[in-house]
């Protein structure tokens, strides 16, 4: 259902834990320290480590760095890393004391007060207690005459001091009071070490701890640290006891966030501090309900309500357009759902068979390309909906609230990182309400998320179709996602923390596309199951145009009956090639009757000590969802046998390529992806200009970062944190993407680093593409400024791409080749937009001899035939009174003929008279429309050209 959007990013103030202050380390995070200091601010945390690197790369005094930290209410708990100070040889220990001194002095500039020390590593060190606790003692004494403190921490790859036991031993005998101990759980419990010892520790000498989780691995520990830590409660240390111990000692230090992992240092750092200040708040609740006579406590020091008990899946709403929504709709009916319900102001759909219950939206933001359907929003029956809404939002969940009318019902979800809204619902009614209904009142408190109540059913009028109990299909079983590999630990722990279910341990399953991770997690009852994917190596499709699939698994009573019926239905069932019954028959020996019932019905089939699995699918919807039936017998808990991932994509892909090979399916063209230009509805801001994409069908957004004219709107995502952040939250919502970033416009008064921050919120964005324009009439000038500018925008993943508007002073294709040609960058480009192409006069035959790698996108146009005589009436045509393609005079499949196959168009098409009369946002959808049925109505009369 269509969302709106409300700014949860930063964790409320009455969330912030009154127990152990939360401190993160720089080095978790990607970007400059600046960037850094943002996100961890941003996600609540109270403190950070700083890391010697960090400081080093950065511009900033020490001076800055404290004044920066006081004013975003950060304490710098820890400089580190010290190294090789103590079991050393006199000369070496002398000059690590003098190197101290400059440190101690550094810190006091930064306002730090605690120096971590890692245990030697160097070759010169030698297996001396005695010396590291003589050589200890003097550096902490150089440590509290500066007014610090020294936290030594024993390494699992150190020389010899490789123990937390060792390691305090070596500090009791040192016997200083600024000497203390730094514990961090990766080299605890990477050497399986017992750390129920650091119990008798006292609280007074543990200075600081640090905590990660890992993923066991039979690697160098080195490499196991520094590439393959991960979130607490992603990996399988027992943080939780690790914690227990270190509270029983009465430490009362900072907790501190300390992962070191390749996904986390690449991806955007405000993302990745949120996950850990999450990953935190779930760790301490964990902690807390070992004990159980502190489980108000829990509350209390989280700010966490505890997860209410989940009762089942409400339902799952699917995004359809135009050509997956019937083929979704085919295969319900065929599955035996009735189209029971019709919302009454949305196009939404609801279906219906048993307790299961699908919402097919054909309105809903558009997550996938045009063609596919894909789960935008999964509802779970909550005991308590407004807890579960309240702990989403502690958690840093985005809320969206929904736009509604009166009468209907007051629906809120939180937005997973991967988009897909999460509703919390009460029990349901059985169907529909029959009648009108008039406005409800729902339970929700003025500013945390309201709850999805028991009345959202009232939403919808019936269509006089009553589903039935007593067919194929009972309840959903569970949901299957896939993900990127950089957003499956993110998404994992998500689901795990905001609706406290139990994750399994991933496992890796072989598959023809590449190895798959595959995580699953439930709720204790087993009621609410979800399954996540990724391939960590896979570049590209799973199959043949099917982008990282979905599934919804539906249970039923009697798989045999059910496939028996559906098929006969007319559901397309997925065919299992017979190599795998008579597999299944040397491993497990069925009875032969029952063997050929299986065979004879494409049904796999697992058992474990619990009990039997059986299931089947329905061969992919269009290019990515697709349905499973499944029956579980006895106390079976899993998702079958770990080779049928195997056998089922294998089967899909034969049917795939069977289907292409046929023409039967409409992946068999290319699928244009088109963008909106911001010009084309420049009276919206960036968060609405995404959700009118969304809702329009477009995959990509062009934003206006910058005026070009005193007269328009301004948007200024690079200084207007607030907006930067609503603005990455409907983009991450809606699955919207930005294409490019404009108008890095360069004339003969502008330096292109005074455009260094318009090209990192760019960046920070996720754009691909920034548009520039050179009114400079100083050749040599501009050339050298647009390469400066492409230098600039290359370590940000950026193109620079040149758009040439006839009455610029670089006006045409000609000049325009001029300047990439003697710029020479990799990453230049050229934007060719129709109407300036043909106002210039430019020449196709130019056009199509370029270089093909220039041009990432284009933006497409019509104009009137009749050329305005004076530039003042050129440029008003350009900025007011543009056409949709094929309704003026320019050779829209001409140009684009040129131009390469394949690559987006963005539509910059203004008409202020009519999005003056309709609004920006049905404007988009209009112009969308328009240009789609053009294209296609081209593209029909050349193939009939041909034909003829």
């Amino acid at each position: 259902m269509a969302h709106g959007v409300r700014d949860a990013e930063t964790l409320p103030t009455d969330a912030i834990p009154t127990g152990p202050r939360l401190s993160i380390a720089t080095a978790c995070l990607s970007g400059t320290l600046e960037d850094k200091l943002a996100a961890v601010s941003a996600a609540g945390f109270a403190g950070i480590e700083l890391v010697e690197e960090d400081l080093i790369a950065s511009a900033w005094s020490p001076e800055r760095v404290r004044e920066e930290c006081d004013r975003r209410g950060l304490t710098i708990d820890v400089y580190q890393p010290f190294r090789d100070c103590e079991a050393v040889a006199p000369d070496v220990f002398r000059a690590g004391l003098h190197r101290a001194d400059r440190k101690f002095d550094l810190m006091h500039r930064l306002g730090a007060g605690t120096l971590l020390v890692h245990s030697s590593e160097s070759a010169d060190a030698v297996d001396d207690d005695e010396l590291a606790a003589e050589q200890l003692h003097m550096f902490a004494d150089h440590a509290a005459a500066s007014g610090l403190r020294v936290a030594y921490k024993p390494l699992a790859w150190g020389r010899f001091v490789r123990a937390y036991a060792h390691a305090w031993r070596i500090v009791r005998r040192a016997d200083h009071p600024a000497l203390g101990l730094g514990l961090d759980s990766f080299h605890v419990l990477c050497q399986g070490d017992d750390p129920s010892g650091i119990r008798v520790i006292p609280g007074s000498k543990i200075f600081h701890v640090q905590v990660a989780d890992a993923p066991r691995l039979a690697i160098d520990p080195t490499e196991w640290s520094r590439h393959y830590r991960l979130l607490p409660g992603l990996g399988a240390f027992d943080l939780p006891a690790f914690i227990e111990h270190i509270q029983s000692t009465g430490y009362a230090g900072p907790l501190s966030l300390e992962v070191s992992n390749d996904v986390y240092r690449q991806a955007d750092p405000r993302q990745v501090a949120m996950d850990g200040m999450r990953s935190l708040l779930v760790l301490q609740e964990s902690v807390e309900h070992r004990r159980p006579e502190r489980a108000r406590e829990s509350v209390r020091l989280t700010g966490l309500p505890a997860a209410p008990g989940l009762d089942g899946m409400v339902f799952t709403e699917l995004a359809v357009d135009e050509v997956s929504g019937p083929a979704v709709a085919r295969t319900l009916t065929a599955l035996g759902f009735v189209h029971c319900g019709q919302h009454r102001s949305k196009p939404v759909q609801l279906w219906q068979q048993g307790a299961a219950r699908v919402l097919v939206n054909s309105s809903a933001p558009n997550r996938v390309l045009p063609g596919t359907a894909a789960i935008c929003a999964v509802a779970v029956e909550s005991r308590d909906p407004v807890a579960s809404a309240l702990r989403a939002q502690r958690l840093m969940a985005p809320v969206l609230p929904r736009v509604r009318r009166p009468d209907e019902e007051d629906l809120a979800s939180v937005a997973s990182p991967d988009g897909t809204a999460i509703f919390f619902c009460r029990a349901t009614h059985d169907g529909p309400a029959p009648g009108a209904g008039g406005p409800r009142q729902t339970a929700g408190i003025a500013v945390e998320p309201q709850a999805c109540g028991d009345g959202w059913l009232h939403d919808f009028v019936t269509t006089g179709q009553v589903p039935r109990s007593d067919r194929w299909v009972t309840a959903t079983d569970h949901i299957s996602l896939t993900e990127s590999v950089d957003d499956f630990d993110q998404v994992a722990f998500f689901y795990r923390s905001v609706l406290g279910l139990r994750s399994a341990a991933p496992v890796e399953l072989s598959a023809p596309f590449g190895l798959i991770r595959s995580r699953s997690a439930a709720d204790p009852e087993h009621r609410v199951r979800i399954t996540l994917n990724t391939a960590a190596l896979r570049r590209g499709a799973w199959s043949p145009g099917v982008p990282n699939p979905q599934h919804i698994a539906f249970a039923t009573e009697d798989a045999i009956a059910a496939a028996q019926a559906m098929r006969a239905a007319g559901a397309v069932l997925l065919r299992i090639p017979d190599n795998y019954y008579d597999d299944l028959d040397a491993r497990l020996e069925l009875p032969t009757t029952t063997l050929a019932t299986l065979r004879e019905n494409s049904i796999l089939y697992d058992r474990d000590e619990y009990g039997e699995y059986l299931h089947f699918y329905t061969e992919l919807l269009g290019s990515r969802i697709f349905f499973e039936v499944v029956q579980r017998i006895g106390g079976y808990r899993g998702y079958g046998a770990a080779n049928t991932v195997a056998v089922r994509m294998a089967a899909h892909r034969e049917r795939r390529l069977i289907s292409l090979r046929e023409g039967d399916d409409h992946a068999r063209t290319p699928v244009q992806e088109y963008s909106l230009a911001h010009l084309t509805a420049l009276s919206l801001s960036p968060p609405e200009l995404v959700d009118a994409a969304a809702e329009a069908g477009y995959r990509y957004v062009g934003l206006r970062l910058t005026r070009v004219t005193p007269q328009e709107p301004h948007y200024p995502l690079a200084t207007d944190s607030a907006l930067m952040r609503t603005t990455k939250v409907r983009l991450a919502a809606t699955g919207v993407e930005v294409l490019d970033v404009e108008l890095a416009r360069i004339g003969p008064d502008v330096e292109p680093r005074d455009l260094l921050r318009f090209l990192e919120a760019g960046a920070e964005l996720g754009a691909r593409h920034v548009i520039t324009q050179l009114p400079d009439p100083d050749r040599s000038r501009k050339i050298d400024r647009f390469a400066q500018l492409c230098e600039l925008a290359r370590p940000l993943g950026l193109t620079v791409d040149l758009e040439f508007p006839s009455w610029t002073e670089t006006p045409d294709l000609g000049e325009a080749t001029r300047v990439l040609r003697a710029a020479g960058q990799p990453n230049a480009g050229m934007l060719v937009d129709l109407l300036h192409f043909a106002r210039s006069g430019s020449s196709l035959a130019d056009l199509a001899e370029l270089p093909r790698e220039w041009f990432h996108f284009a933006h497409v146009c019509d104009a009137p035939a009749v050329v305005p005589d004076t530039v003042e009436g050129i440029i008003y045509t350009a900025r007011f009174e543009r056409l949709f393609p094929g309704e003026g005079g320019i050779d829209v499949p001409g140009i684009l003929a040129a131009l390469p196959r394949g690559i987006p168009y963005a539509l910059e098409i203004p008409r202020a008279t009519t999005v003056a009369q309709v609004g920006g946002k049905e404007y988009a959808r209009m112009a969308i429309a328009a240009t789609r049925d053009h294209l296609h109505r081209q593209a029909e009369a050349r193939l009939a050209a041909a034909a003829g």
